[in-house]
């Protein structure tokens, strides 16, 4: 072993340990809850359609970007509760930030809908501070931010009116939310607690439910992420479970990532399984990011042994 590689790794132990331990203490969360810890396969013939996410390919099929599909298709067979922590991965996506691969936490509940998903989060976390010996607050980055219950909420178009000076919702531009969210929305949220955004533009939730009952304008989808100290944690809503919007959603896409040659397939199995898919939430929590944060690092390269470029 080189030198180098073999300083940094003695280096990262220490958090490499915390990260473990904070893996078990997520496997422990959900076993008290009567979940059930499911695997489900790397390697798959399609993934969701979406078109700013790109696949590795291997041998004409992908390398998963997250379990979500397969985990759907086993609620559809009847599982209540099931939760994975996984690998998966995505091209293009290396920084301070981002690895290609990388650890997903994903959990799914039925008979339940994003605000059941919501307080999820919110205890899992909170909980697992309280596990390493925090109070009610951690430090990251030189900042104090109380984790104590409830988290403060804003719906989306409440926040782009506020700090981007647009309603996204009656006026929706892809490209120009993107920025905002990135560059005018994200840095006004408040760095002293956790940020829940919620209700997204439908154009932003290609499998998630919208907003049932009556409601002035345009619909919103039943969506909600969990930003702390500036780290996006979480991405879950209401799971769609009409088969047809959810095959004129993908089909959508799939215009979109062809015209511009992305690789891309129908997911049919999946779609077959939405039919049978009762009322449920899910949830996708980055593990990698969850372990930044409560070990106070802002650098991902921190709390994984081997990122892509060390390989």
């Amino acid at each position: 072993m080189v030198p180098e590689e073999s300083r940094r790794l003695s280096e990262i132990k220490f958090k490499l340990e915390r990260r473990s331990f904070l893996l078990e203490s997520v496997r422990a969360f959900f076993c008290r809850k009567g979940f059930i810890e499911i695997e489900t396969p790397v390697r798959v013939p399609a993934i969701a359609p979406e078109q700013f996410i790109l696949p590795y390919t291997s041998e004409n099929w992908y390398l998963s970007t997250s379990p979500e599909l397969q985990m759907k298709r086993l609620l559809a067979a009847g599982y209540d509760k099931i939760f994975q922590i996984c690998h998966c991965f995505r091209k293009n996506e290396r920084g301070q930030q981002h690895n290609p691969e990388f650890t997903m936490l994903e959990w799914y509940r039925t008979g339940a809908d994003y605000r059941s998903i919501i307080e999820d989060t919110e205890r899992l976390i909170y909980g697992l501070a309280q596990q390493l010996g925090q109070s009610e607050s951690i430090q990251y980055q030189g900042r104090q931010i109380d984790l104590s219950l409830p988290w403060p909420e804003i719906r989306v178009r409440e926040a782009y009116l506020r700090w981007a000076g647009w309603d996204p919702i009656e006026n929706f531009d892809i490209e120009r939310f993107d920025i905002d969210m990135a560059e005018k929305v994200i840095p006004c949220f408040p760095a002293d607690k956790p940020t829940v955004i919620l209700d997204y533009p439908a154009e932003c939730a290609s499998l998630a439910r919208l907003k049932p009952g009556p409601a002035p304008g345009r619909q919103v989808a039943e969506r909600a992420e969990i930003f702390i100290g500036g780290l996006e944690i979480s991405n879950g809503f209401s799971e769609l479970n009409d088969a047809q919007e959810q095959e004129k959603r993908f089909k959508l896409e799939l215009e979109i990532m062809q015209k511009c040659g992305k690789p891309a397939a129908m997911p049919e199995k999946f779609l077959e399984a939405v039919k049978h898919l009762p009322d449920c939430t899910g949830n996708a929590l980055g593990i990698d990011r969850l372990v930044m944060l409560l070990l106070d690092t802002n650098c991902i390269d921190d709390v994984m042994a081997f990122p892509s470029d060390l390989l």
